[in-house]
């Protein structure tokens, strides 16, 4: 077999991805869900680029008792009805324990009408229903549980595949910035600013995170239909994504400062102002959890004196202006200029001097 051009020095030989899917006869969907669960493993590019798939491991996988069909057989997905029809249950109990977070999908699609198709993994529901600790939910009547969470509305089908992609990124990922952008990728811009306030950071990581499902603009239809299902919205599960955001984050930041234009390195996490208590009265009880705390700003310093006025600027009143001159600026309201105040205006004048 003819092998592509295999990377120069003390790096094993590797092949794109493309190539690797096409020398194990997969499509560009199958090889993304075999390396997502593992059962085709990936390196890093020594370059910075995509990771790739070294030659031996395409070996490996050939070598697996009954490739291709094995291979395949791990990596088949079906919908809700075929899905149901796998199970031997209805569509509507399948959607039911899907939406109620029994089932959890592996991969999804957005169709033409703008639906969203939910795959899940053959070989996984066909061991969910050949096990006896299951077969209360697959006949007679749901469980409290299930019943619960369908009855508030529930649907728990977007959080478990976020789930299930969160830990095939930090899997992948070989860095504790790229293990942080894996975090990262799962927070709307409002929670990852509130989490990052480094724009630098920020940008690292938005560099570092994973490639968007679609090419569509963030406004259209579509974009906004992505954008919710893979951006987190449950409380419990912010607060996770949250909390490992942080704890991977400063072990980047130890490890090596985010690249920022014009400034030197920075060796640790950036100082943060030293805070004190705020003294305003009567603090909101629902901000237990972020005290009041501002910042200790140092005293402005005083403004520089004025400039001595120079020679050819001085008056001859010599910074005493004239204050017969600063009275005549002011004037009683209604009075004109250079007119008496007890003289007679207006018609009333004219028919004096008419009279006279």
């Amino acid at each position: 077999m003819n092998r592509p051009p295999t990377s120069s020095g003390s790096w094993p030989p590797s092949v794109a991805r493309s190539r690797a899917a096409r020398e194990l006869g997969l499509k560009r969907g199958e090889f993304d869900l075999a390396v997502m669960l593992g059962r085709v493993r990936t390196v890093a590019d020594p370059e910075g680029g995509r990771r790739r798939v070294r030659l031996d491991e395409i070996d490996r996988v050939r070598d697996t008792p009954g490739y291709p069909e094995s291979l395949r057989k791990h990596i088949k997905t079906v919908g809700t009805a075929a899905g149901a029809a796998l199970m031997e249950i209805t569509p509507a109990r399948f959607s039911r324990l899907a939406r109620a977070g029994v089932l959890t999908p592996v991969k999804w699609y957005v169709n033409r009408y703008r639906a969203v198709v939910w795959l899940y993994l053959a070989e996984e529901l066909e061991q969910f229903a050949a096990s006896a600790a299951n077969a209360a939910l697959l006949t007679g009547r749901a469980p409290h549980t299930v019943r619960d969470r369908l009855e508030d509305g529930g649907d728990l089908r977007a959080r478990n595949w976020r789930g299930r992609h969160a830990g095939f990124l930090l899997r992948q990922s070989e860095d504790p910035w790229e293990r942080a952008a894996a975090s990262a990728s799962l927070l709307d811009p409002v929670q990852l600013a509130e989490v990052v306030r480094d724009p630098y950071e920020r940008a690292y990581l938005n560099r570092l995170g994973p490639e968007p499902f679609t090419q569509t603009a963030a406004e259209s239809p579509t974009g906004r239909l992505v954008e919710r299902i893979t951006t987190a919205d449950d409380p419990d599960e912010i607060s996770w994504v949250r909390a490992n955001l942080i704890l991977t984050l400063e072990e980047a930041r130890r490890l090596r400062p985010a690249p920022r234009p014009g400034r030197p390195p920075i060796l640790a996490s950036p100082r943060r102002p030293r805070l004190v208590p705020d003294a305003s009265p009567a603090p909101d009880p629902r901000s237990m959890l972020a005290p009041h705390l501002a910042p200790v700003h140092e005293p402005m310093p005083a403004p520089p004196p004025w400039p001595a006025l120079p020679p050819w600027f001085a008056t001859p009143a010599d910074g005493a202006i004239s204050t017969q001159r600063t009275q005549d600026d002011v004037e009683p309201l209604g009075q004109v200029r250079g007119t008496d105040p007890g003289e007679p205006r207006g018609l009333r004048k004219w028919f004096r001097r008419w009279r006279n």
